[in-house]
This record gives structure tokens, C-alpha cells and sequence, in this order.
């Protein structure tokens, strides 16, 4: 065990610096904010800085938006890229004077989050297809009405909702039962490339809603983590003054990245949470945890989408959907982000 306590034999792989490949077609952004960076080999990995990861808590301080190179890690092949969040105290929800505000964003309460890691992008299209075709899995179409949804026939086969849907798009048209399968496989995956985690539980899960709300302010107490105002060119919705507002979604790397490292926090699509909805935060957990209690047929998503206006684009907006997207089109809307526990 090492002085964090994290065994000696995980050695989760940290996302390498190498200089990476274009991808024709792509815009320099998404060229340059590729997801598949060349992978580490374990005994190059510095655990000093994966002990330094969880220690900044104790001095972290917001600063501009930025990566966190030193933070993150790939712990299987088919792994997303994650981030450790450092432990941290905020308040949750929003104040009354904050423009925009719901009801359902109160009482403000002081909540205490333990270090864990989140994905540094939404899981994108790429990394959905490659679930789907390695296990068959088929997803309920989120708009029956337009036939939208992702075709697996098995047979190692599958494809995404639109014709030509870039990889680098954040995987979307899924409900809560879909990210959870998504999670389940990969669970299974890391543990096959790495069997002393097996009988240890599943590290992976969605995060939280006190998690991401933690995870989206990155130390910030305004209503976005870039300030107060909407500005222009800071996420992809209806009114944030991208050229992606309200027509189409953003590639996952995009827009700068918040205090934490985390791109995408805010806008191009819902994500889910691991919590049940509840239209106050009246009795809620205020150790990170994740409020799996009340009305558990809907789960509370967070973010806001491409085709919301800039009310919904903050970092305590809240909202619910059942778990199949069935009261409204939200699952169309929705797509999610990994957490990961730290030992």
C-alpha cells in the first residue's frame, strides 16, 4: 500500500503526452483533444503522481479553465480518460438572487465530497459503438415517433442514431438504464485486464448529483464556472453564441475545460446522475453521496443540452427524466459521464 492507501499492484494507466495523429475531417479542436492518447505502460507510471492527484484538495484553488495532465488516467483499453477530483466542501444549489433560478435548486447546503475521478469527456459515440458491438446490446429508441435510436444486431455490428455521426460526438439518444449497462460492461472489462480489482466491487458508476455539481463549479461559487454571464463561446446550446447553438452537437472536446480539467460540464447534453429526483433538496445527503431514495422512477439529470436556453446552462440547473426518457424526450437529449472511486 502506498502512503494514500492505494494498493501496489493497481496501477491505473495515465493518458501519455505524445504528440497525436490528425483525423481528417476533424476540426483542430477535436484534433487536438483526441480520446484515445497512446497508453503508458504501467511501469513508466510516477505513483507520486497519482498521490499527488488526490492531494491537491488540501490547497486547490479555482484558476482559469484548464487540462490537468497530472491528474488523469486510462485504466483499461477501452477505458474513458479520467480525471481525479481532489475531496472538497461547497454549497449546493443556488442562491435566490442567481437569474435564472428554480425552485428546485434549494435550500442551499454545505456538502462534503470525498476525492474520487470523472470522466474527463462525456462518453462519446466511438466509445458507446465499441460497448454495443462487443456485447450485442440494444437500446429502446429515444423517439419512437422519428426512429431515432442505435442499431446493435450483434454479430459485432452497430451504429449510431444519425448517418455519419462524428465519433468525437457525445454519445446521446440513451436513457439511465443504458448508461448503466454501458457501466456494467466496462466494470467487467477493467476487472478481466486487471483481476487482483476482482471481489473489490465495481469502481465504476454515474456520479452523484452533489458530485457533479461539485465537479462542474471546480471550486467556482458562480452560476457557471466561467462567471455569472452566458458570454459567448463557452458551450454549445440555444443562446450560448456557438455555431453550434440549437442545430447540432459539439464535439466532447470542444470548449475549454473548466478549473478541474473537465470539458463539457455544461451544455451539448444532459447528463445523467445516479440519483432519484426530488423537487427540493429538503433531507439531502451532504456526504457526496447519491440520494437513492423518494421518486426513483425518475433520475435527475444535469447540464443542459444544445437546444436549451442559457437558464438550464448553469451549474446547479436540475432536472428529471424517467429511466427509459418515457415521460419526455429527454433521453434523446441525454447522454452521461463516468465516476470512478478512488481507493
Amino acid at each position: 500500500m502506498d502512503l494514500l492507501g492505494v494498493p501496489r499492484e493497481f496501477t491505473p494507466i495515465l493518458a501519455g503526452k505524445e504528440r497525436l495523429p490528425l483525423v481528417p475531417g476533424l476540426p483542430p479542436l477535436a484534433r487536438k483533444h483526441r480520446l484515445a492518447p497512446q497508453r503508458m505502460k504501467p511501469t513508466r507510471l510516477k505513483r507520486s503522481i497519482w498521490a499527488a492527484a488526490l492531494l491537491v484538495g488540501a490547497c486547490f484553488a479555482p484558476a482559469a479553465g484548464q487540462e490537468r495532465k497530472d491528474r488523469e488516467f486510462q485504466e483499461c483499453r477501452d477505458c474513458p480518460l479520467m480525471v481525479a477530483i481532489p475531496a472538497g466542501r461547497f454549497l449546493m444549489g443556488s442562491p435566490a438572487r442567481e437569474a435564472g433560478r428554480f425552485e428546485n435548486e434549494g435550500p442551499q447546503h454545505p456538502v462534503s465530497v470525498r476525492a474520487f475521478a470523472l470522466g474527463k469527456y462525456d462518453v462519446t459515440s466511438e466509445e458507446f459503438l465499441t460497448f454495443l458491438r462487443a456485447t450485442g446490446y440494444q437500446p429502446k429508441p429515444c423517439n419512437p415517433i422519428l426512429e431515432m435510436q442505435w442499431h446493435s444486431p450483434g454479430n459485432g455490428l452497430a451504429w449510431p442514431p444519425y448517418d455519419e455521426e462524428p465519433r468525437l460526438w457525445p454519445a446521446a439518444c440513451l436513457d439511465w438504464s443504458d448508461a448503466n449497462a454501458y457501466i456494467a460492461w466496462l466494470n467487467k472489462e477493467v476487472q478481466s485486464e486487471h483481476p487482483q480489482l476482482a471481489g473489490r466491487g465495481s469502481p465504476y458508476r454515474l456520479p452523484s448529483e452533489a458530485e457533479w455539481e461539485y465537479a462542474a463549479r471546480a471550486g467556482t461559487t458562480t452560476a457557471r464556472w466561467w462567471g455569472d454571464a452566458i458570454g459567448s463561446g463557452n458551450a454549445d446550446c440555444n443562446g450560448c453564441g456557438s455555431r453550434w447553438d440549437d442545430s447540432e452537437l459539439a464535439d466532447v472536446g470542444t470548449f475549454a475545460p473548466n478549473p478541474f480539467g473537465l470539458f463539457g460540464m455544461l451544455g451539448n447534453v444532459w447528463q445523467w446522475t445516479a440519483d432519484c429526483w426530488h423537487d427540493s433538496y429538503a433531507g439531502a445527503p451532504q456526504d457526496g453521496s447519491a440520494w437513492k431514495s423518494g421518486n426513483c422512477e425518475k433520475h435527475v439529470i444535469r447540464g443542459g443540452s444544445w437546444d436549451n436556453v442559457p437558464i438550464f446552462i448553469r451549474s446547479a440547473a436540475r432536472s428529471s427524466s424517467t429511466a427509459d426518457g418515457g415521460e419526455y424526450d429527454y433521453s434523446s437529449l441525454s447522454g452521461f459521464r463516468l465516476a470512478r472511486d478512488l481507493p
